[in-house]
């Protein structure tokens, strides 16, 4: 029972990373859950072995003893005598989030830990929600850290947010082109423009697909970003740069990873379902999905034509930075 219960653990799954929790501590949690689970389940059947034990003789009323044959359960396999059958699991994590950050974290259990590679070589985007605070900055772009400077933001309008925010997705869109390595003249780059598929093959800074305003009410102002290859703590940089382009300044409140690859919040396993039979269920209704969808990226990066790397485009010296990928976008 056992073994086909660490059978079904083998392969990716979700979770929801609640803020001022650390991943590895999430990470340890899971893990315990999972042993407990497995080494709670019934174990087999003792094994049986003969022993020659004392016994009366059968058919006779007489008080001898004599030895005979006896099937006995073997204790060398009890639970008691060896321990918990499960000590300990194998369990990677996927694309991380920071203490303060919450949200889809993606877990791997055994063998299912070399697909955590297939998911970083797809360089697949990933989904956040942003909340930012308006007239105020911090040392670290957050709403807790030292405060540098209050600014007003009576001028601020959507308006004025959106027209920054198209111009930050044309850059980063410009920059996506060309660490994708892909000829712009080709047939198969326009085919990919199309599918939206395109995305870079190597290592390359933040970039951003996509990014826009869902609510705006000042001071406070949410985004949602679609990225790859970022940081948390790059995030909270991108709205404390808007606030600069806005002539004011702002912070970051939260920040929410929802979608990470093929995994969305739909997909993430609350706190309370961290647990051997929730996981199994998840990680069994993923597989089918995570295959093909691998399998389809696969195919997308045999088919790529990478062209020599010419380094870094535009001559940026830290094309992270979102006002320089603007500075650039002219070039």
């Amino acid at each position: 029972m056992g073994s086909s219960g660490l059978a079904r653990l083998q392969g990716l799954f979700a979770v929801y990373k609640p803020p001022g929790l650390k991943w590895l501590h999430l990470r340890e949690t899971v893990e315990l859950q999972l042993l407990k689970g497995l080494n709670a389940q019934q174990p087999p059947a003792p094994d049986q072995r003969v022993r020659f034990l004392l016994g009366p003789v059968e058919g006779s009323e007489e008080k001898k003893l004599t030895l005979r044959a006896t099937s006995v359960p073997s204790l060398t396999t009890h639970r008691l005598v060896r321990g918990p059958a499960f000590t300990n699991l194998k369990i990677g994590v996927g694309h991380r989030l920071d203490v303060q950050a919450s949200g889809v974290l993606v877990l791997a259990v055994g063998h299912g830990r070399s697909l955590l590679t297939d998911m970083y070589d797809a360089h697949l985007t990933k989904d956040y929600t942003v909340r930012g605070l308006l007239g105020k900055a911090t040392d670290n772009f957050c709403e807790d850290g030292r405060l540098i400077e209050k600014t007003t933001y009576d001028h601020v309008t959507r308006e004025r947010l959106d027209r920054i925010l198209a111009v930050i997705q044309g850059s980063h869109q410009k920059a996506l082109v060309m660490y994708s390595n892909l000829d712009l003249k080709s047939q198969e780059a326009y085919e990919m423009a199309v599918q939206g598929v395109i995305r870079p093959m190597n290592k390359s800074p933040m970039l951003i697909s996509g990014i826009r305003c869902l609510h705006f009410a000042p001071p406070e102002f949410l985004l949602e970003v679609q990225c790859m290859h970022e940081t948390q703590q790059q995030l909270r940089k991108l709205v404390h740069e808007i606030g600069l382009e806005l002539k004011t300044s702002a912070v970051c409140t939260q920040v929410r990873r929802t979608r990470d690859g093929f995994f969305g919040l739909d997909d993430a396993l609350l706190r309370t379902q961290w647990d051997l039979h929730n996981i199994q269920d998840a990680i069994q209704a993923a597989a089918p999905r995570v295959a093909a969808e691998l399998q389809k990226n696969l195919s997308l990066k045999l088919g790529h034509h990478q062209l020599p790397s010419t380094g870094q485009p535009w001559g940026l010296k830290d094309p992270s930075s979102t006002l320089e990928l603007e500075s650039c976008s002219g070039q």
